[in-house]
């Protein structure tokens, strides 16, 4: 008797889902996509322009082995569920997998897993519904948009000034990050001094003359002002106000990745890689199960399921008195409104119960999910707010103190947010206090500060640039085309970086920018949800944007070889940086007349500490110039690798990670997640 196939995208999400669904189901994984566009046709595009923009699929590199298994079987079931992730890119993979696979309509059903418990999973499979064909043609209406601009700008800009790549979404981000570094250089800084007079239990600081606001510029300022006042102050007025400070929304994936940076240090990446074993599922005593929702969304809503047990664990663990309300967005969600915010699977995980499962960088991440659902559920914290308003001889000086009267939230979300006491001591209206002590302190205003990684996801999402899913492997690609420096944690342009943008505008500033960037995004969600036609936006975007590359192409010089300074053994004529199949290396100017070669031994480039010995692990070449990754102690120690090591540890064993074409894969276990 033939078994149901159930198709998802993960090896170890299939695992948890084939320990739910029992013996009459057989569960496997695509590993991901298993097909893209073609290299073939115009430009390389794998896309027919003069016939409304047609795609030309083949099978990825190395999925051919995945693919054959799956056709047998598909041939062996009755009844072919597609299981990928609910999103449109899980939505496109359910897509090539039955055009792929040869699977017929009445041969299969689209099933979503927004969580994997038992309960879901066994929901998913008896509501199963189809694929959506606007969700799709979304998908791929982005993916054909980023080939055209990724294959046309970055061919344009490696052959006229040598960097690496542009994108849709890639250029706009670094422009933000150039943007900022220009407006960092042309800031001026003004002076500016503060007086604060110190008392015995509190300080106040000048802040009005009579009924202005008062700034002072210079020494000569405030000096006038230390001649003006006196000993003596009056307090002018006291203000007690009782303020309710609320709790912020559950997560979604940008705030997830911003909240994951400040609190944790996690990078955008890490912190979607946690999270994607998280929701894949942890073995846990009762078995292996999903301990978040999908982690990829727009959405804050939270269920009705998860709601009304969550009050209860508030009313019975910290009292009725910390109960809250479910926070209703002013945001218009957008399609992925079908997700709920990024919260636990059962309010009663509590972190500390299932941490004896879970790595380090689990743990962290599943307590500030678990923390930040849970305090978005409860009471307002309230504060006393005190003001006093001091007089000197018209001179105002203020202070203000907060008292904490109830913690509401902050109960369980103290670790990430701080609500500390200041308590001002009891004073009366008209009451004299006397100082000598003046603290007076000169001061410049600083330029805005460069982006670090949160703070330019932050910016990106208000902007309405990229979406969620993009802004990890966004942070990756400035980075891996050396367009950014990471200094102190935070972005700094490089000078390809900078010239790699100052070009784009030269030639796209009215496509590469963030009015039209986020129109794009506008865009393919009137696709997805059926309100524009996806051929029509490429074909209006295709009239502007070619002619706008081939201009560039005509007009735009091209960048001479930089000059090393000496001069050529062979002709005396100078020697230049090239750039070759292989990197960089050093020729003479006067080619192809002359073709000599500079012979020099390149500096190491270090990926990371050995993890086999004290060395270092160096990027190395093979002789026909394959690069591979080996131990800088070469023959001591004989670690190698052709895949790329990286310094993240696998969250199953602990083991270094290293990076695939369309996957990073841990060393030495069978863990592995998808590059999305």
């Amino acid at each position: 008797m033939s078994k149901s196939l159930v198709i998802v995208e993960s090896p170890s999400k299939s695992k948890t889902i084939e320990k739910y669904l029992g013996k009459d189901y057989k569960v496997v994984s695509s590993k991901g996509h298993i097909r893209d566009l073609a290299t073939t046709g115009k430009y390389g595009l794998g896309v027919d322009i003069e016939n409304g923009f047609e795609p030309n699929y083949k099978t990825i590199k190395g999925k051919g082995n995945i693919v054959k298994e799956l056709k047998k079987d598909v041939k062996n079931s009755d009844m072919i569920y597609l299981a990928s992730d609910p999103d449109r890119e899980g939505e496109a993979i359910a897509w090539h997998l039955k055009e792929a696979l040869k699977i017929k309509d009445d041969q299969y059903k689209r099933i979503l897993f927004h969580e994997i418990t038992k309960d879901k999973v066994i929901d998913a499979i008896n509501h199963p519904t189809v694929i959506d064909d606007n969700l799709v043609r979304s998908q791929e209406t982005r993916r054909i948009l980023d080939r055209i601009i990724g294959f046309r700008l970055s061919k344009l800009l490696q052959n006229k000034i040598g960097a690496k790549s542009a994108g849709r979404v890639q250029s706009v981000a670094l422009k933000l990050i150039v943007d900022r570094e220009r407006e960092i250089e042309a800031f001026v800084p003004e002076e500016y001094w503060k007086i604060i007079a110190n008392f015995k239990d509190f300080s106040a600081e000048l802040f009005k003359y009579k009924d202005n606001d008062l700034e002072l510029h210079s020494e000569d300022d405030t000096k006038k002002v230390l001649d003006n006042i006196g000993e003596d102050y009056t307090i002018e007025s006291i203000d007690k106000k009782e303020k309710s400070k609320k709790s912020k929304f559950p997560f979604i994936t940008s705030t997830l990745q911003q909240e994951a940076y400040t609190k944790l240090g996690f990078t955008a990446r890490r912190t979607m890689s946690v999270a994607q074993k998280l929701y894949e599922g942890i073995d846990l005593d009762e078995g292996r199960v999903g301990l978040i929702t999908y982690m990829r969304t727009d959405s804050t809503r939270l269920s009705d399921e998860f709601t009304k047990p969550a009050f209860a664990y508030i009313a019975k663990n910290f009292g009725k008195e910390y109960l809250g309300y479910v926070k209703k967005s002013k945001k218009k969600d957008n399609v992925q409104d079908a997700h709920e915010g990024i919260r636990p699977t059962s309010v009663n995980r509590e972190p500390l119960k299932v941490k004896k499962y879970l790595t380090d960088d689990e743990f962290k991440l599943y307590s500030l999910i678990y923390k930040r659902t849970l305090a978005s559920l409860m009471a307002d914290a309230k504060v006393n707010q005190t003001t006093i308003v001091l007089d000197n001889n018209d001179y105002k000086f203020k202070s203000t103190g907060n008292i904490l009267l109830f913690d509401g939230y902050l109960k369980i979300y103290k670790d990430y947010e701080k609500s500390e006491d200041k308590i001002l001591p009891d004073m009366n209206k008209g009451e004299v206090k006397s100082t000598k002590d003046v603290d007076v302190s000169q001061h410049f205003t600083k330029p805005p500060a460069r982006y670090t990684e949160a703070k330019l996801i932050r910016e990106m999402e208000e902007l309405g640039i990229g979406r969620p899913s993009t802004y990890a492997k966004t942070m990756d690609t400035i980075k891996e085309r050396g367009y950014v420096d990471v200094v102190d944690k935070k972005f700094k342009p490089t000078e390809i970086g900078i010239e790699t943008t100052d070009k784009l505008q030269e030639f796209f500033s009215d496509l590469i920018n963030v009015e039209y960037t986020k129109n794009m995004e506008d865009d393919l969600d009137e696709i997805a949800g059926g309100k524009k036609v996806w051929n029509k936006i490429l074909d209006d975007f295709y009239k502007l944007f070619e002619p706008r590359v081939k201009n560039a192409f005509d007009k735009l010089e091209k960048k001479p070889p930089v000059e090393t300074g000496e001069k050529c053994p062979e002709c005396g004529s100078p020697l230049v940086i090239r750039k070759g199949r292989y990197g960089e290396f050093t020729a003479c100017s006067n080619y192809p007349e002359c073709k000599y070669i500079k012979k020099e031994k390149k500096e190491e480039k270090v990926i990371m500490d050995c993890p086999e010995c004290d060395g270092k692990i160096i990027e190395r070449k093979t002789r026909r110039g394959k690069i591979f990754y080996g131990c800088n102690n070469y023959p001591k120690c004989k670690f190698a690798s052709w895949d790329k090591p990286l310094e993240e540890k696998c969250p199953k064993c602990g083991s270094f990670m290293v990076e695939k074409k369309d996957k990073i894969k841990c060393s030495k276990c069978e863990y592995e997640e998808e590059k999305k």
